[in-house]
């Protein structure tokens, strides 16, 4: 039988930040992940970094990269009725700003800062069991890469592992609540090779539908159409993309749309998914693995760095001292941020996306947009949570002398 301090289930975003964080503070942790590297490392997801988030990769050493290639952005963009309307949000939230630095990359510099220190990150791991959540040494059964059969010790375990994940599944029945909200309609998502437009992030409201600009660098931009929850993926070639992106986006000041060879395109379902608690005795669920957002607001990621940096100090607090106080209210303190995020993830979501059988609820969006884009502190209270709130919970860093 192997033994660690703390086993994270889930080599994604959650698990990498939180294994970095007890790295720094000297606490013992085995990474296991399900998927193999090239896997991991290759699976493209969005990458909005909210300020909180960027400043955390820089206290945790990984974001050298990060600062050569990432686009960082002062403001962005909103459009509706064929007018362009620019919200300063550096200006309004005192410099905070949001960076564009794909979640895949994260991932890739927070495996190459592990494999650097030696430290264990075992991938394509199969099997895996969780035993004794509930009581003061729980294990986790798995079969290796090799094929291989392990048992692992530990004081702790966090399930970062996703909403397929087996942490949450681990969970007896019955101890969980969970809240969910499927919305009417879907992301179309398209990857070009084209440089951007424009370098600021561009949200349009328009009668046939949501239309979002962004970009992956200074030659590939990302673009995403309200679709149907059902939409086949076939029925869209290129032109009827670019026709749609033009008519969407598409203002009275002679703006131009950049054009290009698509390169990939996928469906993405919208819903808001979370359970309560999330937590079950050494048991610990952090990022997709507790909860879902619509991606309008790019609340995922952050979310997820943002229960991990809750959860590595509340680890570091007991070894360091013994008390357990900000373990026990761990899931308290998450779910604060997790349904501030929610809430106004869903009134983004609202704020944009057009219901064609609610003319009503269309004119209603569009008292709600110009409020939102000529009233300062309209614009002051949408940018403050569009950057993120402030970062919770200390980075422990190991004592030179121990």
């Amino acid at each position: 039988m192997e033994r660690t301090q703390v086993a994270i289930i889930g080599a994604g975003p959650a698990g990498l930040l939180l294994g970095r964080m007890l790295e720094l503070a000297g606490v013992d942790a085995v990474i296991l992940e399900h998927r193999t590297r090239a896997y991991v490392e290759g699976r493209i997801r969005a990458g909005m970094l909210e300020h909180r988030t960027a400043l955390l990769l820089d206290e945790l050493g990984l974001a050298e990269r990060m600062h050569r290639e990432a686009a960082v952005h002062h403001r962005f963009e909103m459009r509706f009725d064929r007018q362009r309307y620019q919200i300063p949000m550096a200006e309004l939230t005192g410099g905070c700003t949001a960076v564009m630095y794909s979640q895949q990359e994260i991932v890739r510099d927070a495996i190459e800062a592990r494999v650097a220190s030696g430290l264990p990150l075992e991938f394509d791991v199969d099997d895996v069991r969780l035993e004794g959540v509930d009581t003061a040494e729980p294990k986790v059964r798995y079969r290796a890469a090799d094929g291989s059969e392990h048992v692992l010790a530990c004081d702790y375990i966090a399930g970062c592992d996703g909403f397929h994940g087996v942490s949450r599944a681990s969970v007896p029945e019955g101890v969980l609540t969970s809240y969910e909200h499927v919305y009417p309609f879907a992301w179309l998502g398209v990857l070009a090779d084209v440089p951007p437009s424009t370098f600021e992030l561009i949200y349009a409201c328009h009668e046939r539908g949501f239309a979002l600009h962004s970009m992956r660098s200074s030659e590939i931009s990302r673009f995403y159409l309200q679709v149907k929850p059902d939409e086949d993926l076939a029925a869209w070639p290129e032109e009827r993309i670019w026709s749609e992106l033009r008519t969407r986006l598409g203002t009275d000041d002679g703006w131009t749309l950049s054009e290009g060879a698509v390169t990939k395109k996928g469906i993405t379902a919208m819903r808001s998914f979370v359970v309560e608690p999330m937590q079950y005795g050494r048991l610990f669920l952090a990022g997709d693995a507790a909860h879902i957002v619509p991606p309008t607001a790019a609340k995922g990621l952050n979310l997820a760095a943002a229960d991990v940096r809750l959860l590595a100090d509340a680890l570091c607090t007991w070894y360091e001292s013994g008390d357990r106080a900000a373990l026990d209210r761990y899931s308290d303190d998450a779910l604060r941020g997790v349904w501030r995020a929610q809430q106004f993830s869903r009134s983004m979501t609202s704020l944009l996306h057009h219901d064609p059988s609610s003319p009503m609820e269309w004119r209603l969006q569009h008292a709600e947009l110009k409020h939102v884009c000529t009233s300062e502190s309209a614009m002051r209270n949408f940018c403050e949570n569009y950057v993120g709130y402030p970062a919770v919970g200390r980075i422990h860093r190991l004592d030179p002398a121990r």
